[in-house]
């Protein structure tokens, strides 16, 4: 199937209700075999049990910033390509980004307690993430202030392009500038630095939650598009009760 064929809501419908059951699947399997291995992953030579928080922490903040990424992209089909399910996706996606920079934010400060003596500091890496958030945040109050739909959608598009350079900035902010946070050690030059016992638990869980927002999504998307259809109903019954 093309592309362009998921642009009829009627066909995204169909095949999200077949693939939504495999894939809730998948994320609930990953997950729980990512959590078994990762209590059972030793505890790290410096920070101890708490190391543990990694295996949710880090998945959050790489989803956080994904998410962002498919709000980015989405933006783009709303203005350049006016795809007609790029408003949906971006909508969908937009409460779901925010649940997960929040977690990220949340969890962080319980690992940053007994590690560096206080729940929050304003690091490059921590701000630049509260940033994101408040970026998440506004596009929903936007969307809620202007009532037009289309308008709307517009509206959070440009903002969604205009945000979008925090994303490299929480990315690369402890490249960049003298941080509190510890550097990249999955995704970086010369490869992983954290040991293999360590890493698989991580990159288990991290496509555990990887797979549980790409479920969400798809499940919001779908309750989007069945919410608007029922908005069309009801304006097209209120329209021939007027002429009636």
């Amino acid at each position: 199937m093309a592309l362009l064929d998921l642009a009829n809501p009627t066909r995204f419908l169909a095949l999200s209700g077949r693939v939504l059951p495999w894939l809730a699947t998948a994320s609930v399997v990953v997950l729980a075999i990512g959590f078994v291995l990762a209590f059972r992953a030793p505890a790290d030579y410096q920070q101890g049990e708490t190391v543990r928080i990694m295996y949710i922490h880090v998945p959050f903040a790489w989803l956080a910033m994904l998410g962002y990424t498919a709000l980015a992209l989405s933006a783009l089909g709303i203005l350049v390509w006016r795809h007609p399910l790029a408003d949906v996706a971006h909508k969908a996606m937009a409460p779901i980004g925010a649940v997960f920079a929040f977690l990220c934010l949340f969890t962080g400060s319980l690992w940053g307690r007994p590690m560096w003596g206080t729940y929050w500091v304003w690091d490059a890496r921590l701000t630049s993430m509260l940033v994101l958030l408040l970026l998440y945040l506004g596009l929903l109050a936007l969307r809620s202030a202007v009532e037009d739909p289309n308008q709307a959608g517009r509206a959070a598009a440009v903002l969604t392009l205009v945000g979008f350079v925090n994303v490299p900035i929480v990315k690369f902010s402890v490249d960049w500038w003298n941080t509190l946070h510890q550097p990249a050690s999955v995704f970086r030059v010369g490869g992983p630095s954290i040991d293999p016992s360590l890493l698989w638990p991580l990159l288990l869980t991290a496509t555990g939650f990887t797979l549980l927002m790409l479920t969400l999504h798809l499940m919001a998307m779908r309750n989007e598009i069945l919410r608007r259809r029922l908005r069309s109903l009801e304006a097209r019954a209120a329209a021939e009760a007027a002429f009636a």
